[in-house]
């Protein structure tokens, strides 16, 4: 990558943050593809460390977090033998964190939807909070003990349990009807009025339209999960402090007083030589 201008390593990041697939952006950079195999780690470790680094001390007051799934190097049912049971090959799932008033995304994990997941998701986001949150999650049983674990009593929780007419939550690639949903108190006192997952969820589709890794029913799906936790680093960097949210007309790092301007794509390419 030294050998690539800081022009042309703009020009690449462009392309992946406006969601093209590797081989795309290659052909519209004039670049190798291995070239743009490359620059995945580098660009997605810098900005994982950035990320990591300031976001503590948080002053959020209102969370809600979802899980999305995805896959890697196959579907589950076509995991080789030698594979199986192996993380990174099948079934993968993010686990995402966002702040209902900056839009912000504190933290993000990719992991399995089990107990052990929730627990390392929920004690990181438990790490960059100044304060006590109300915080709302789907009914996932998993984020019960890890809540718990993370936050003790210091917490307003409540689940939004969502009621479907299918005994399925999903069938093929599109949800079951949803009936209605219910509101259980878990913990705390949380406002019945801000127990909601509407903005997450709404973040999940930001996700599979702005990465191609998210895209169903293509092949744009990742083979590696290093790679897939690099493009997600490199996602929310860009989401958090470099795209304007329509309704806060500001970038969600501005609104929670982390940044004090929009970052540029140059400023991204920057962190690489810090």
């Amino acid at each position: 990558m030294n050998k690539l201008s800081t022009e042309k390593r703009i020009q690449i990041l462009s392309c992946l943050v406006e969601g093209n697939s590797l081989r795309a952006t290659a052909r519209m950079c004039d670049v190798a593809f291995n070239t743009v195999l490359k620059f995945i780690p580098e660009i997605g470790e810098a900005c994982a460390e950035y990320q990591d680094k300031v976001f503590h001390n948080l002053k959020c007051k209102q969370i809600q977090c979802d899980e999305i799934w995805s896959f890697c190097y196959a579907k589950e049912k076509n995991v080789p033998k030698d594979k199986q049971d192996q993380f990174g090959y099948g079934d993968i799932w993010t686990w995402v964190a966002l702040d209902a008033d900056t839009k912000l995304v504190p933290t993000f994990m990719v992991g399995n939807r089990d107990a052990k997941s929730a627990k390392i998701f929920m004690d990181d986001l438990a790490e960059r909070l100044a304060n006590r949150v109300q915080l709302t999650t789907d009914g996932h049983k998993a984020y019960l003990q890890a809540v718990e674990g993370a936050f003790g009593g210091n917490i307003d929780y409540a689940m939004l349990v969502k009621l479907y007419e299918s005994t399925q939550e999903e069938i093929r690639y599109s949800p079951a009807r949803c009936t209605g949903s219910e509101k259980k108190k878990i913990s705390g006192h949380p406002d019945p009025k801000n127990v909601s997952t509407s903005y997450v969820e709404r973040q999940n589709l930001t996700m599979r339209m702005c990465m191609r890794r998210f895209t169903r029913l293509t092949n744009g799906f990742s083979k590696k999960v290093e790679n897939h936790v690099y493009h997600l680093s490199l996602h929310y960097m860009y989401y958090n402090f470099c795209r304007i949210h329509k309704s806060l007309r500001v970038t969600p790092a501005m609104e929670a007083g982390i940044a004090d301007h929009v970052w540029s794509l140059e400023e991204i390419v920057k962190l690489l030589d810090r």
